[in-house]
């Protein structure tokens, strides 16, 4: 009888009757607590007023089989109750149902599963018979993981690059366009994008004024903080009129806002202000929590802002807290730059050589923090001292390669870390240690994926190394190389730079193994058929030799005489010309010169000297001539070492009667 009315009333029941369906699913459960058709209908009434906390508890109290007959319904309650991993573990097992994938790419968007995101808006956009109306919003989702997965650090996975047509219709589209080129660090582009945002939001016809003030609040703080990185401080206060950080109902967006706000007001003129104001910011909820690389940049604010006012006792005791329960050592963001603010609280305000001291001292303490030994290598190298960068670094290093722990050489051989290492080497020259590094970094990640490790080898990595061993001179180097470049050109076979590194590596070894894929490489003509050979030349470079051999050889001709011109005609050198500059002012080409003149004056054949004493000097200094004995004596005396002092024989004798 009760699943009879209930039946009826939804029969009649419209958008605004979710409070009657409510009230009768209680009336049903209330003679039958056991009613899954009434429990079913009770968790949908109240998603639809917004009462999750209700929902999950109704479900909680349900059990497991609400929970499978409703998997959908669980699922988004979960996710809207800020438990998105959950939500992606029950919505992962419903199959055969478009909402369920649209819920798993929301649920594994806020879980900062980006990539997996964006695979299910591709597989979602797809399916051209099932987008219907969903066309436009799957572009605007498509184009904010993208730009999360630049912001992530996975710029490799973006699928968008510029905003086609269609996307600058709509100013969500166009937003998120903004929010990657922001990312990219393409700020001019980023403002010019954001300023069409808002033009379309202010002159859409499908948002209320109560909505286009909400949406243009977002668009308005994300252009408040493109300015102040781009210095546009006059601009960033005509932004600052725009934005009502009360009228922010999102409590991630209102604390980021209030953040910008802060900062753009100038309260860091006075250090204790804005260390007042920036404490006054209330925290995001578990609901609407920041993403990582936000918190990481809130973190860090804090603590610059007890930096600011001195507390660096506070920020040592607290930063040395969050680090013991930090994986050490690591490569995290968030740990890193719990080190860096632990390292500038020990430096107390100095810089370069002052800071280095007890910087090296907390080293010593955690040698293997790669924080703390990248902030020593940054000093290091700002005071110009690139060895002793190297040798800080160097010694982090040899700690973890030592190491038997896996976590350990993870770090050793992270790619970020390396590139640091590699860049002072090449400052310094150091060719021969830059590729054993990259022999040593890309055996250690060939070796993990033999071992079928979860994290596939970074690419540009194996790239780099592939091209240094290529310009070794050892056969085993060679061989290395090709390895590298065949397991590039396995993993993607379009790849024309692992097929031309292959046949390089492996052409002085074995060319017939590679003699089929020499063909795949595009032409030297092809290469070059859109470069403006005479646009070149009249720009100042010179030609190559091969297609311009001709060409080359003329100008080699017209500008440098060949060398038979110069012979002589009885066979002899080649003259060599001497440039007028060189020349003394009274030089004569028809008079020879003296064969003497790189002589010193005095050793000259021609030397007279003049005077008794030069005469004499002269005489005694002529071969076979009379030696004056007293001469030598007197010399002799001259150069005799002086006596220590101190010693007897330097003391005076004193005056008195004889």
């Amino acid at each position: 009888m009760a699943a009879q009315s209930l039946s009826s009333l939804l029969q009649r029941a419209s958008i605004d009757d979710h409070e009657e369906v409510l009230q009768s699913s209680n009336a049903a459960l209330a003679k039958s607590r056991a009613d899954q058709h009434a429990q079913h209908i009770k968790v949908i009434a109240l998603l639809k007023l917004d009462r999750y906390a209700d929902c999950l508890r109704v479900f909680e109290e349900a059990g497991d089989g609400l929970k499978t007959r409703a998997a959908l319904e669980y699922a988004y309650v979960l996710y809207k109750s800020g438990q998105p991993e959950e939500a992606i573990e029950v919505v992962s097992k419903v199959t055969g149902n478009r909402g369920a994938l649209h819920l798993e790419a929301q649920a594994s968007y806020r879980a900062e599963r980006f990539s997996r995101a964006a695979d299910l808006y591709e597989e979602l956009s797809k399916d051209g018979a099932s987008m219907s109306n969903e066309e436009n919003d799957l572009r605007i989702n498509a184009w904010a993981t993208d730009a999360q997965l630049q912001w992530k650090g996975y710029p490799e996975s973006v699928r968008h690059n510029r905003p086609t047509r269609d996307d600058l219709e709509a100013f969500e589209t166009v937003y998120n366009a903004a929010c990657l080129s922001i990312a990219k660090g393409e700020f001019e582009q980023g403002e010019l994008l954001l300023k069409r945002a808002k033009e379309l939001c202010r002159t859409s016809e499908d948002l209320t004024p109560e909505d286009r003030d909400a949406e243009l609040l977002p668009i308005a703080v994300q252009q408040l903080y493109v300015l102040l990185r781009q210095g546009k401080s006059e601009e960033a206060q005509s932004i600052l009129e725009e934005i009502s950080v009360k009228n922010i109902h999102e409590a991630s967006t209102k604390k980021i806002a209030q953040t910008n706000v802060t900062l753009a007001r100038g309260a860091s003129a006075n250090p204790y202000a804005f260390y007042k104001a920036f404490n006054e910011i209330p925290d995001s909820t578990e609901s609407d929590k920041l993403f990582d690389y936000q918190s990481h940049l809130t973190i860090g604010n804090s603590h610059a802002a007890d930096l600011l006012v001195r507390k660096y006792d506070g920020i040592i005791r607290s930063t040395s807290k969050a680090l013991s329960r930090a994986a050490y050592p690591s490569t995290e963001p968030s740990a890193n730059l719990l080190s860096v603010y632990n390292a500038a609280a020990h430096a107390q305000g100095e810089s370069g050589t002052k800071a280095l001291k007890p910087i090296v001292a907390a080293l010593d303490k955690r040698p293997k923090d790669v924080g703390l030994a990248l902030t020593a290598v940054q000093l290091y190298v700002g005071v110009g001292n690139t060895t002793s960068a190297i040798t800080t670094l160097e010694a982090t290093l040899q700690l973890l390669d030592e190491s038997i722990s896996e976590q350990d050489k993870e770090v050793r051989f992270n790619p970020g870390v390396l590139s640091v290492l590699l860049s002072l080497y090449k400052l310094e020259g150091r060719k021969v240690q830059i590729r054993s590094e990259l022999a040593k970094a890309a055996a250690y990640w060939q070796q993990q994926q033999r071992e079928g490790a979860n994290q596939p080898p970074p690419a540009p990595l194996l790239r780099a190394a592939a091209a240094s061993l290529l310009h070794s001179t050892d056969t085993s180097d060679l061989t290395k190389a090709g390895d590298l470049f065949k397991s590039l050109y396995q993993s993607n076979t379009a790849d024309n730079f692992a097929v031309a590194g292959y046949v390089a590596a492996q052409a002085p070894i074995d060319y017939a193994k590679v003699e089929s894929l020499v063909d795949k490489l595009p032409s030297v003509a092809d290469l070059i058929a859109e470069v403006d050979l005479a646009g070149l030349e009249q720009a100042g470079i010179a030609p190559s030799s091969g297609a311009n051999a001709a060409a080359a050889a003329a100008i080699a001709g017209a500008r440098k005489r060949s060398a038979t011109a110069n012979l002589k005609e009885d066979g002899g050198a080649a003259k060599k010309r001497v440039r007028k500059s060189r020349l003394p002012k009274d030089y004569d080409p028809g008079k020879t010169p003296d064969p003497e003149r790189w002589l010193p004056l005095r050793d000259r054949s021609n030397y007279r000297p003049k005077g008794r004493k030069g005469k004499q000097r002269a005489a005694e200094r002529t071969q076979g001539g009379v030696v004056n004995d007293k001469a030598e004596e007197s010399t002799a005396v001259t150069n005799q070492p002086k006596p220590q002092s101190g010693g007897g024989a330097n003391k005076k004798k004193k005056k008195g009667k004889r």
